[in-house]
């Protein structure tokens, strides 16, 4: 949620900056609904003082056995202004709250201009996309033909959009799961078990709603989401809290499988492991000061593009344009894998400094040290990594002319001394 101060007091630049973003907003509908809200609560408070005056008073004059009617009569008028006034308040809060919960973040200023993914700019590559002297397979057929990847079953017991590993497919998905939670622990991360089912403020919190609702699945009858993300538990464990500056930072990561309606993809990756309804992902979340939010992304960025540089993948750095970035992102950087079935790289992580607009929403603040006021956070998450994805990378990249697939030597203790995956 953006600071409603910062609105009121610079309007324009606010403006211009949601621009960047090609999002329609109506900053002054919010203003007259600011405007109105706080002209009400000022006579709120001039009455409110009046009335325990009046009071007071009342109770004076009955002492010293005087007439107090009249000035009986002026605290009930007061009081009956008073209720009328809150009843006519609370509308207008909570419309204003909803307008608020409903503006994206700002992008920071040198986030480059551009509508869409062919404007954003890269700023690093890594490695050579392999050059094959055979017939090179999708992963989706090399997997089914290696028996460890089965979309027809996991078609029959629940639908598009799912999968099924096994075997060997399964041992492998395990294996990058425990090296990318151990790769963040190394760098400092503290590895967490969340919840996968969460409620409506935790939503509410990290920005999924009222954003994206159509996106997310509902458990019923019960006032449960499955998530997204881990980035929605991972960044609501200090929802509500007050921290002391030498708390931050607050470096946290957590494996959860994750869940996405993806209702706007239709038509898009239907073929494989890149876009799944239900897939696994390893989450960094950070919660730090201010001040050191630019500096906490990018080693966020630099923890996930060293999983896969330690895997052998060749990859791309983007910064992404405006008009490419997500509702709640300030600055954001997505980590693209080569992937040779698609002949082009496909984004596998999303590093994002969220500034102060998660913790705004979701009530986390710090008290800076030696003073009484409290300020709020700055929230950072990215993947590191998509488990799916970086598996369909991995068997197409390391894929063999005998039709096998290189272990990683990184993975290798993972897999018991395992080298190669090959026919069961």
């Amino acid at each position: 949620m953006l600071d409603l101060r910062r609105i009121r007091q610079d309007p324009e630049t606010v403006a211009r900056l949601l621009a960047k973003k090609h999002v329609a907003v109506d900053l002054e509908a919010v203003l007259e609904l600011d405007r109105r809200a706080r002209a009400i609560r000022r006579e709120l408070e001039e009455l409110q003082a009046r009335r325990n005056r009046g009071s007071e008073a009342v109770a004076r004059l009955k002492r010293e056995q005087r007439d107090a009617e009249e000035l009986i009569r002026q605290v009930r008028a007061d009081g009956e202004r008073i209720d009328a006034l809150e009843a006519e308040l609370e509308p207008l809060e909570a419309e204003l709250r909803a307008r608020l919960l409903e503006i994206p973040n700002v992008p920071d200023p040198d986030v480059p201009e551009g509508e869409d993914a062919g404007s954003n700019v890269e700023v690093r590559r890594w490695g050579e996309p392999p050059s094959f002297a055979f017939a090179a397979r999708p992963h989706w057929d090399l997997g089914e033909a290696l028996g460890i990847m089965d979309f027809e079953r996991a078609h029959k017991i629940s639908g598009s959009r799912f999968s099924v590993l096994a075997g060997d497919g399964a041992r492998l998905s395990r294996a990058l799961i425990n090296f990318m939670l151990d790769h963040a622990r190394e760098a400092g991360y503290r590895e967490m078990a969340v919840p996968y089912l969460v409620n409506r403020d935790s939503m509410i919190g990290t920005g999924q709603f009222p954003k994206f609702e159509e996106d997310v699945y509902r458990v019923v009858p019960h006032e449960y989401y499955l998530i997204s993300t881990a980035e929605i538990p991972l960044t609501n464990l200090h929802r509500e809290e007050i921290l002391e500056e030498a708390e931050l930072p607050i470096k946290l990561v957590g494996y959860t499988a994750c869940f996405r309606a993806e209702a706007g993809a239709a038509g898009r990756d239907t073929r494989g492991l890149i876009r799944q309804h239900q897939f696994d992902k390893v989450e960094l979340v950070q919660l730090v000061r201010p001040e050191a939010s630019p500096a906490a992304l990018e080693e966020m960025v630099t923890t996930a593009q060293g999983v896969l540089e330690a895997l052998g993948l060749p990859y791309r750095t983007v910064l992404l344009c405006g008009g490419d970035m997500g509702f709640g992102q300030a600055r954001t950087y997505d980590l693209e894998v080569w992937m040779p079935s698609y002949g082009r790289y496909v984004e596998i992580s999303s590093c994002s400094n969220m500034t102060d607009f998660q913790a705004r929403r979701a009530g986390i603040r710090y008290r800076p040290q030696g003073s009484k006021r409290t300020e709020y956070v700055h929230t950072l998450n990215g993947s590191a990594l998509a488990v799916g994805r970086t598996l369909a990378a991995l068997v197409e990249n390391l894929q063999t002319e005998d039709g096998q697939v290189r272990v990683p030597e990184v993975l290798v203790p993972y897999l018991g001394g395992q080298t190669l995956v090959g026919r069961p």
